[in-house]
């Protein structure tokens, strides 16, 4: 009962952040299955049907603030779906324990990738951009294909994929990316479901933790399509990027490290690291916030 309340508290949590920084609940939501022993494909699969019900209330509530691009919804969901059958395919028919390091480096890697492109990156993106422009063909369907595969390969990648790449394209004011990328996920999800339904055995899924996670993100998905309007999304990002990292350095470091003192120095550096960098851009926010209301002023 315990487990159960902590993934749907998890599930509550990772969909908090994905529906307002329009990525988190599949790498986070990754990250703590691994942590907890599940294998790769278990874990991507058991997040694919989680998502079904979270990603539907995630699309229909930014649709409902009027967060969602229409006309880039299919061009990103169709060869996002088509790429995440395949993947799913993949996935199901790898032994866990040969690609479960690789999946943790993969979603480590997502962890940075996300501070970077919100820390470093996007700061004036956000700032910049206004409105809708006309994004081009050629570009959100290889974005799309290679989103969708990654997604279910590592459990997560369609928003770390594809809500930096639109956000740097200055096309689409950050909300609209952020309910596009969130409405279109959808899509991917069921694929990917359909993909582990076909490959997997059924009875090696513990749909308790789907319910806890489904259940979990459902209840946060008006609440974070509500927030996306005003929350302080570099603060967020900084936060969800460091649970990631956190969690999957975790694993990384009990396959390839013996010392557990070793582990413990190492886990605890990049936690302080980790906290500094919240406070760090808490504080770079608060003054820029302080600053824009002078100016207004």
């Amino acid at each position: 009962m315990r487990k159960i309340i902590i993934f749907a508290l998890a599930g509550f949590l990772a969909q908090l952040v994905d529906g307002s920084l329009g990525m988190g609940f599949g790498a986070s939501s990754s990250s703590v299955l691994l942590t907890f022993g599940v294998a790769p494909a278990i874990a991507s699969a058991t997040i694919h049907f989680s998502e079904i019900l979270t990603t539907a209330a995630s699309g229909a509530s930014h649709l409902k603030f009027k967060n969602v691009h229409k006309p880039s919804v299919l061009k990103l969901a169709i060869p996002g779906a088509i790429t995440a059958f395949i993947g799913a395919s993949f996935l199901s028919n790898i032994h866990s324990e040969n690609i479960k390091p690789f999946i943790s480096l993969f979603l480590l890697s997502l962890g940075v990738y996300i501070i970077y492109q919100f820390i470093v990156k996007n700061t004036k993106t956000q700032q910049s951009v206004k409105g809708v422009k006309p994004i081009s063909n050629l570009i959100l369907i290889p974005q799309a294909a290679l989103a969708g595969f990654l997604d279910s390969v590592g459990g997560g990648g369609w928003g770390p994929v594809n809500t930096p790449l639109l956000l740097a394209s200055k096309k689409l004011e950050p909300r609209y990316v952020i309910g596009t990328v969130s409405a279109s996920e959808f899509f991917v999800t069921i694929s990917a479901s359909l993909g582990f339904l076909i490959f997997l055995d059924w009875s090696s899924i513990n749909w308790l933790l789907v319910i806890s996670l489904s259940v979990g993100g459902v209840l946060a998905a008006p609440l974070s399509a509500w927030l996306v309007k005003s929350l302080p999304l570099n603060v967020l990002a900084v936060g969800v990027g460091g649970l990631i990292i956190f969690t999957n350095i975790n694993v990384l470091l009990g396959i390839f490290i013996e010392s557990s003192l070793a582990i413990s120095i190492i886990k605890s550096l990049v936690v302080i690291a980790w906290i500094s960098l919240v406070i760090t851009v808490f504080i770079k926010q608060k003054r820029l916030s302080i600053k824009q209301s002078n100016v207004n002023a």
